[in-house]
């Protein structure tokens, strides 16, 4: 394999690829991008808001509950409460500050029809515009590729260059381009990427630590509570009732589910996320952080399996892209966890070498119909497969390269899974939207 000449480390890895995220990160990008807006705006009353959305941002958070906003959804009201109330300094956590006073004259302004969303069909990257119009002035902010990558800021339509909101990749000079570090990653064999853990300083693992942290915090609350679907609590009280056993992948599915069941219903708590979502952070994290508890090891093995586990998944989201019509949270995350566990049982390079194609012939075919409730039974399967699929691996169990799109290693694996999200699934990914379309359009009628 061909490498590229600029190098990196498994920090910048982790900087570029995981970070707090506080609700579904597509309505949050579009908080964050109206927030932005109207930060030019200063405090003048807002008239009118329109939005633009690629079909994925679209897709992806129409069904999905706003943090704080008391359940409610909805990709306008997410603009309106963030121009209303967000930080924009605050990125992906945009929506932390906002109340309940915000929520309401943001329903009021989306009830009054002052908010307006544009779906552009033709848009194949990710891609937000916000433009806010006040009294005196317009305003409009951009986002392109990664959630929060403002790209864009005009007011009056004059290009504004020296505001510290702009694209995060280049807003200091330690920033990096994520783009060049998923093309370096993208480059790299799987024992290359096992090696990065090697370098994993106390820092690191701290970070690592935080992020576990975040994400059991969901994870409680969803079984406290019995959030959105409540799969996490359901698997939980089946295990009580004794009509299931708790093992390695009941306990992975209910700690995973649990944290999604809170995340997807809208619960104030920030996810860590992984290669651009929460929920792929989630998938990321706490199958490992369950599986722990029924091997013998210590916290350097845990947080080095969690951080291969980050690798490995944006190693996949590099390939696949960031949004597509192939669950991340199954086939990225679910690899990167099924590395993950398999590392923290002791597996070497040729049992994690089985372990991610053992996953990925079986969860393939799961399909990303966008942000929602439901995305809980998802990440259960994903987070019971990834530890089955290195339990087999660990047993000498692997899927042979004669198996549908299985390569002859599993670089090659990923890089047919890429080709299938990127190539093949396109009409697949129309097709999901326009079933979500007609089924919006219908209950509106």
């Amino acid at each position: 394999m061909k490498h590229t000449t600029v190098t990196f480390t498994v920090k910048d890895v982790l900087q570029t690829e995981v970070a707090p995220a506080l609700g579904c990160t597509e309505p949050v990008a579009i908080a964050l991008a109206a927030a932005a807006a109207a930060s030019l705006v200063s405090k003048e009353e807002i008239e009118h808001i329109e939005i633009w959305v690629d079909p994925n941002v679209y897709k992806n958070g129409i069904a999905v509950a706003i943090p704080g906003a008391r359940g409610h959804h909805g990709l306008d009201l997410a603009g309106a409460i963030g121009a209303l109330g967000g930080d924009p300094e605050r990125r992906l956590e945009v929506l932390g500050p906002v109340t309940d006073e915000v929520v309401d004259k943001a329903t009021e302004l989306v009830k009054a029809k002052k908010v307006k969303i544009n779906l552009l069909d033709s848009q194949k990257e990710l891609f937000i515009k916000v433009s806010i119009k006040s009294k005196d002035n317009t305003s409009e902010c951009i986002i392109t590729d990664l959630h929060d990558n403002i790209v864009s800021l005009r007011l009056n339509r004059k290009e504004i260059s020296n505001n510290p909101l702009l694209n995060r990749e280049h807003s200091t000079p330690d920033s990096l381009d994520v783009r060049a570090v998923e093309t370096w990653l993208k480059g790299l064999p799987l024992e290359s990427l096992l090696q990065l853990l090697d370098d994993l300083d106390s820092e690191d693992m701290d970070f690592l630590e935080q992020g576990v942290r975040y994400n059991l915090r969901l994870s409680e609350h969803g079984l406290k509570y019995g959030s959105g679907l409540g799969i996490g609590k359901t698997l939980e009280r089946l295990v009580r009732q004794k009509l299931i056993k708790k093992d390695m992948m009941i306990s992975a599915r209910t700690l995973t589910s649990a944290a999604s069941d809170a995340r997807m219903a809208g619960v104030k708590l920030p996810a860590m996320s992984s290669a651009g979502s929460g929920n792929q952070g989630l998938t990321a994290t706490l199958p490992i952080w369950a599986v722990k508890d029924y091997v013998e090891c210590d916290q350097k093995t845990i947080f080095e399996s969690i951080g291969l586990s980050h690798i490995i998944t944006a190693y996949v989201k590099a390939h696949t892209g960031r949004l597509s019509a192939v669950c991340g949270c199954s086939i990225a995350a679910g690899a990167g966890a099924t590395a993950g566990i398999t590392y923290l049982l002791g597996g070497d390079l040729h049992h994690i070498t089985g372990a991610i194609p053992n996953l990925t012939v079986d969860l393939a075919g799961v399909i990303c119909d966008g942000a929602k409730a439901g995305c809980s039974l998802k990440l259960a399967t994903a987070a019971g497969t990834a530890v089955q699929s290195a339990l087999f691996a660990l047993h000498g169990v692997y899927v042979q390269p004669t198996d549908g799109i299985i390569g002859t290693s599993p670089e090659r694996t990923v890089q047919n899974v890429g080709e299938l999200s990127t190539q093949g699934m396109v009409e697949t990914d129309r097709t999901i939207l326009k079933i979500m379309l007609e089924k919006q359009f219908s209950h509106v009628l």
